[in-house]
């Protein structure tokens, strides 16, 4: 799954996802990508959009600098660091919150000078392309890939859901997401939103 640490409903993604591993066989894999970087000079943003991403290339700075100091398997206890505390604790994203997060996992806290740098912005962009370009034009995160037993990579964005499936419920949506997503020709399957995002 690639996500960015501030959206709301990769977070739900990301949590089910974790439900999935306790009833399927599946181990998930996380991954960064950026709104920031998804939405940089794209014109007709709504105010409020713009203003909300302003604050978010620092978090997917500091991740991937983690990673690559630490590898790629350290993403998963920082996503949920870095997730509890923009999502439940409110926390506001800056460098308090990289040097908690950093601190909570022993992590060396000379990362969270990389919130302020281009050193690993190739990287960064690197993994943004991986995740985001098989799936498609326009669409951001959650994004996630499915690989088979043969192989084959099944890429594609969402589910957006709120409130988190749990246990065998969340089987049941992986079962009836990968089936749909694997489908030769399936493009889309949507309805409108009328409720924010009740993130756990």
């Amino acid at each position: 799954m690639w996500f960015d640490p501030k959206c709301p409903w990769a977070w739900n993604t990301s949590r089910w996802l974790l439900e999935v591993e306790q009833v399927r066989d599946v181990r998930v894999r996380f991954q960064v990508m950026s709104l920031w970087l998804l939405n940089d000079g794209r014109e007709g943003l709504d105010d409020w959009y713009a203003e909300w991403l302003s604050d978010t290339l620092g978090p997917v700075r500091v991740l991937t600098a983690a990673e690559q100091k630490y590898g790629a398997d350290v993403l998963r206890d920082l996503y949920t660091a870095f997730g509890n505390r923009i999502h439940h604790s409110r926390t506001p994203i800056g460098p308090e919150l990289y040097a908690d997060v950093l601190a909570e996992l022993g992590l060396a806290p000379e990362l969270a000078a990389a919130a302020d740098s281009a050193e690993y912005d190739e990287a960064l962009l690197a993994s943004h392309r991986a995740g985001l370009d098989p799936v498609g034009e326009d669409l951001g995160t959650p994004a996630i890939h499915v690989t088979s037993a043969a192989g084959d990579v099944n890429a594609f964005f969402g589910p957006v859901v709120t409130p988190v499936p749990r246990g065998e419920a969340a089987g049941l949506l992986w079962d009836g997401v990968v089936l749909v997503s694997a489908t030769p020709g399936f493009y889309e399957l949507k309805r409108g939103r009328n409720v924010r995002p009740s993130v756990d």
